[in-house]
């Protein structure tokens, strides 16, 4: 069953449960899947699926900063919500450890040995973690590997 497909489904039992918040940011979710399928004009694998969602949980991530920063706590309770909803459809992040692993493989696939060759081991360590890691700690963990 496709990501998609999850959604439908429990956007029927969220609409049947009477669940507004969870059925709105469901149905937000499944506009962005399907934008995203019509702009490339195919059907979506569960790997695009995920970097939807993961897309959107990170704009969730920067908007809960912005606000708490301006002090909009009712919008950070709303971003918030929509958060734990769009993570609950995600994969379950990866661990340091795990990241770190990730990243000594990927420095030793590209025989990387100093900080310039940042730009060659980024793009391999970002795909083998699949989504289920942020850049921004894999680059930190690459900088700390590579400048040591």
């Amino acid at each position: 069953m496709s990501l998609f497909e999850q959604l439908t489904e429990d956007m029927k039992h969220a609409l049947k449960a009477g669940e507004k918040e969870k059925l709105s940011t469901i149905r937000l979710l499944r506009g962005y899947i399907k934008n995203e399928s019509i702009d490339k004009r195919k059907e979506l694998t569960l790997e695009e699926e995920i970097a939807v969602l993961t897309s959107a949980a990170k704009k969730r991530k920067e908007s809960i900063q912005a606000y708490g920063d301006a002090g909009r706590d009712d919008l950070v309770t709303k971003e918030s919500a929509e958060l734990a909803v769009i993570q609950s459809y995600l994969p379950q992040p990866l661990s340091s450890q795990e990241i770190e692993e990730i990243v000594d493989s990927a420095i030793s696939n590209v025989n990387a040995t100093s900080l310039q060759d940042l730009g060659k081991v980024m793009p391999v360590a970002i795909k083998m973690a699949a989504g289920r890691a942020d850049g921004k700690e894999i680059n930190a963990i690459v900088r700390k590997k590579l400048g040591a």
